[in-house]
């Protein structure tokens, strides 16, 4: 991989250890993937701040570099409530530990915002064609595949170093080649709502590390395809889907010399297949167990997800334990939602998720409302997971 002359002398140790140590990071990368240069990033999503994965090792880590990011720069979800852990039952020890890696990353000028939905906080984060480095799963396919940005899947360690240097290398979904549709998926059938994750639960242990185009009978929102997103990358591994019909539309070679079109090209296709709606209508069947927990947010709500989900409390009381994920800035620019869901008995959770704090790991089976949290619940927190609607899972909750 090219590096410029400032990008040598920082490799070298010229611009001070944490600028070095970023430079080897991101030089072994591009080397790896083959990349021919860095190029300047407009924003970083940064993975590795639950204190549940990354223990002490990662909080040393964190804790020894010094200096100052040069690009915007935000958290992943945390191990915990920033403000009621305790009345969650994490301990002091925990929350100790907790406060101090989001401390570390702070003293590097990384705003502690702890969300996987970015995008839901600021707009100034990602617009179309703006070159990221995020991390986490369903935020990257968000940013590629909704907003049409482009980032490849980074670790917390490569979205911190480019985060410090504000450049990250130039291969993967950052190149047009890499972007072009590998695999067509036709829907049966008119979805809604927990549809989508249903769908992307299926899909993306199809399409693996593929990048699917879908023909559906329906138009989703983009909280819509946030769920199909997120379900994807859980399920397998897909960072970037399609949705014929709505932006981004997908590059497309026509020949190794010509210039890129927008236009759908059957050639790059290499698998067509059809999900009926009778499978998506079976993953709700999977997995039946009764929830002592209930978990919505994953990915964390948007607002119109709260206001609906407060619309469907209203005048009822949540008798099984029901928690609602999202981040603590969307809690304190909407406290009329947060009221309204909490006068149910319902919880609002913040800054963190159900998969990566160890409360949750206390409860045998959780009913959740996303594909994403059905794949990842039984692996992340050795308990049984079972899909609902957002109106199943209130159902549940108030025991109707």
């Amino acid at each position: 991989m090219h590096l410029t002359s400032s990008e040598e002398l920082a490799l070298t140790g010229e611009h001070g250890y944490a600028m070095q140590k970023a430079m080897e990071i991101l030089a072994a990368l591009g080397d790896i993937y083959d990349a021919d240069q860095l190029i300047p990033i407009r924003s970083t999503q940064i993975a590795g701040v639950s204190y549940k994965n990354i223990g002490d090792p990662g909080l040393e880590w964190i804790s020894d570099l010094n200096g100052t990011v040069r690009v915007q720069s935000i958290l992943n979800p945390a191990g915990m409530d920033r403000v009621r852990w305790r009345e969650l039952g994490i301990s002091e020890e925990f929350a100790a530990k907790q406060e101090a890696v989001i401390r570390a990353y702070e003293k590097l000028g990384i705003s502690t915002w702890c969300t996987c939905t970015p995008y839901d906080i600021t707009s100034d984060l990602a617009s179309s064609g703006d070159h990221l480095a995020w991390s986490e799963s369903s935020a990257v396919a968000y940013a590629n595949s909704v907003i049409g940005a482009r980032t490849n899947r980074e670790g917390g360690p490569s979205a911190l170093a480019a985060a410090i240097v504000g450049k990250t290398p130039n291969y993967g979904y950052h190149l047009d080649e890499n972007r072009i549709p590998t695999i067509a998926i036709r829907v049966e059938g008119s979805l809604s709502g927990s549809d989508y994750g249903a769908l992307g639960y299926i899909a993306g242990a199809i399409a693996k590390s593929g990048i699917p185009i879908f023909s559906l009978e329906s138009t989703p929102s983009n909280d819509e395809r946030k769920a199909l997103g997120a379900a994807m990358a859980a399920s397998g591994a897909v960072a970037l889907h399609y949705v014929k019909g709505m932006p981004p539309a997908p590059p497309v070679l026509r020949a190794s010399s010509a210039p890129l079109t927008s236009q759908p090209d059957a050639s790059n296709i290499s698998e067509n297949i059809t999900i009926e709606h009778r499978e998506i209508e079976e993953v709700y069947l999977e997995n039946q167990c009764e929830p002592d927990l209930i978990t919505i947010g994953c990915p964390h709500c948007s607002p119109r997800e709260l206001a609906k989900l407060r619309d469907l409390l209203t005048d009822k009381t949540v008798t099984t334990e029901m928690w609602v994920f999202t981040s603590g800035a969307i809690r304190d620019r909407h406290p009329d939602l947060v009221l309204g869901i909490e006068s149910s008995g319902a919880k609002v959770v913040c800054d963190t998720c159900m998969v990566v704090t160890p409360v949750c790991e206390r409860y045998g089976c959780m009913m959740v409302s996303s594909g994403k949290a059905l794949a990842y619940v039984p692996q992340m927190c050795g308990a049984d997971a079972v899909l609902g609607s957002l109106e199943d899972c209130v159902n549940a909750a108030v025991g109707s």
